[in-house]
């Protein structure tokens, strides 16, 4: 929809090889479900995404949640044709490679720990809806609403508690799709999408999200292209967060529409170099 992004699609196809494709995973490569501990990828997505891959520079994951969640959910360490795809979770804290299939893992801070041990409490004190619930990612804690009768009241009823609450622990709120994280300052998508394109050298990039802790990407995509490097911001549309179709320069419908553009590129990409080759 925006010429920039005509110019990073028009980049990722005709120097594949330059290319850095990076993924959220909770509703892009996987539909969002009530509990995300149930969350598997959408049908043929991680294949197709091995399948492209193998034509491009590199592909990443960026989550929120943990990266051996991902990995172990979408079973990422199976497929043989992923064998170079880095996965970073809880926005780039950690680090699990296809190379060594390790995590590298930060200590857990004091400040989680605390907020961790106090949120019970402070959600009862508040009148929290009994469907709320708490998941301790280990790098932080998340408050989810998506199971309550009204998730959207109970989340607003839980904002500015929550914030006070990390607030004085020094610690940021990372609001979601139903969701309030708490998480240390510091690391952000798009600061590892910086970091990992500049590790790659990348000549072109791609990030494709569907929340709004995605937007921190989208504005890395646009910082790279001030410096030079081709993109295209891709969201993963859905009517709960109508700010990342806003954002981005070409909307696809959630996972399946993912899937459809995992598709799409690589036929894209095989076709261009075919071409290319026979000329």
């Amino acid at each position: 929809m925006t010429e920039p992004g005509r110019a990073g699609l028009a980049a990722i196809i005709d120097d594949p090889s330059g290319a850095l494709l990076a993924f959220d995973f909770d509703g892009v490569l996987a539909p969002i479900v009530d509990d995300p501990r149930e969350s598997l990828p959408f049908p043929g997505s991680v294949a197709a995404l091995g399948r492209l891959a193998q034509r491009v520079g590199a592909v990443v994951i960026i989550s929120g949640r943990p990266a051996a969640v991902v990995v172990e959910f979408g079973r990422l360490a199976e497929e043989p044709a992923l064998d170079g795809l880095v996965v970073f979770g809880l926005y780039g804290q950690e680090r699990w490679d296809a190379v060594t299939n390790e995590v590298v893992i930060p200590p857990v801070s004091e400040a989680v720990r605390a907020v961790t041990a106090e949120l019970p409490a402070l959600l009862a004190h508040h009148g929290a809806p009994p469907q709320t619930w708490i998941e301790d990612k280990g790098g932080s804690v998340a408050v989810h609403t998506r199971r309550c009768p009204d998730p959207a009241a109970a989340l607003a009823a839980l904002a500015s508690p929550i914030a006070d609450c990390a607030a004085r622990h020094g610690l940021v709120v990372e609001p979601g799709r139903f969701v309030l994280e708490l998480r240390p300052d510091g690391v952000d998508k798009g600061q590892t999408l910086l970091a990992y394109a500049k590790e790659r050298s990348a000549r072109s990039v791609c990030y494709t999200g569907d929340d709004l802790g995605d937007l921190k990407a989208f504005d890395a995509v646009e910082s790279l292209r001030g410096a030079g490097i081709a993109g295209l911001k891709v969201g993963s549309g859905s009517a709960e967060v109508t700010e990342v179709a806003n954002r981005a320069d070409l909307v696809v419908d959630g996972p399946a529409g993912v899937l459809a553009l995992l598709e799409g590129l690589t036929e894209a990409i095989a076709s261009s170099t075919s071409s290319a080759q026979s000329g």
